[in-house]
């Protein structure tokens, strides 16, 4: 009898690296929901507007056929997915600041149009859209998580995973992201994985690719991590490595929670909020996060 999906642990890079840098910050992020409106809660900032936004743009050419793909302007349909992010919703304390990571936005995206590289490729779709599998049926854990782009490559019958970074910062190679969309994209489509990389928008027009994470080895290290995550969640033991004063990952969302946060709206079905005080370096980091 198939497992229930609906009982099982769900994992991904995203909650991986919440749990890894603060457990009670992955609790806050992945299991706490507001008693009042029963929705988890997360902050927006500018940086995370940002990289939802240039991704969106992205990640829709993917529908769109190879030879029409460039057709219509990226900076347009930016304009209209920023809509979703203008304001306080996007975590910006005035127009100025706005118009600076805008900015940034359309000349990435005029790079990209400049430069396409492997867009103006075939590209292959994951039917799903939210990519998951059971990285173990017996201990009831899934692993899932969204990809930017694999492009098809011909010549191979082979893919290559393509992750976009709207960060100035470099995903440390030490990182678990690769290794999680190797396994993902192994175990959710029939092509077998021949190049990664990284495309740094903002600093190249240029990828950079990676060496190909060993399947194995990736299997075993995150679904290690997948069985800590599974017992602290048995045990309902969350706690924070510096203890009660709490640590730059965890605290922000105590101080929302403590209501020191400003509503801003229903943002892919989470309470979203931000903080009056500047952004702490934590929320900076996730420019290229996505909750799921």
């Amino acid at each position: 009898m198939p497992k229930d999906k609906f009982a099982a642990v769900w994992i991904s890079h995203t909650s991986i690296s919440d749990y890894l840098h603060c457990p009670r910050s992955y609790y806050l992020k992945n299991i706490y929901k507001d008693k009042s409106t029963g929705n988890k809660i997360q902050i927006t900032s500018p940086a995370l507007a940002l990289g939802s936004a240039v991704h969106g743009v992205i990640e829709s050419l993917s529908s769109i056929p190879t030879e029409t793909r460039f057709e219509h302007s990226l900076i347009l349909k930016f304009d209209e997915l920023w809509e979703q992010y203008h304001g306080k919703k996007g975590g910006f304390r005035d127009l100025d600041q706005e118009h600076q990571f805008k900015e940034r936005g359309k000349a990435m995206l005029r790079k990209v149009m400049d430069h396409p590289g492997p867009l103006k490729n075939l590209s292959v779709k994951i039917k799903e859209a939210l990519p998951y599998y059971w990285i173990s049926e017996a201990e009831e854990i899934i692993l899932c998580g969204k990809l930017d782009w694999l492009e098809y490559l011909p010549e191979t019958d082979s893919v290559h995973i393509i992750d976009f970074k709207t960060s100035r910062k470099e995903e440390s190679d030490d990182s678990l992201q690769l290794p999680i969309y190797h396994l993902l994209v192994h175990n959710c489509q029939k092509r077998p994985v021949s190049k990664v990389s990284y495309w740094y928008l903002e600093l190249s027009h240029k990828l950079q690719e990676k060496k190909l994470p060993d399947i194995r080895e990736a299997h075993t290290k995150v679904l290690e991590i997948g069985r800590k995550i599974k017992l602290s969640r048995k045990l309902a033991k969350f706690s924070c490595p510096q203890g009660a004063d709490g640590c730059p990952w965890c605290q922000p969302l105590e101080d929302v929670i403590s209501g020191k946060g400003e509503f801003v709206g229903l943002l892919n079905r989470r309470d979203t909020y931000i903080l009056s005080q500047e952004s702490p370096p934590s929320l900076e980091d996730l420019e290229d996060s996505f909750l799921i």
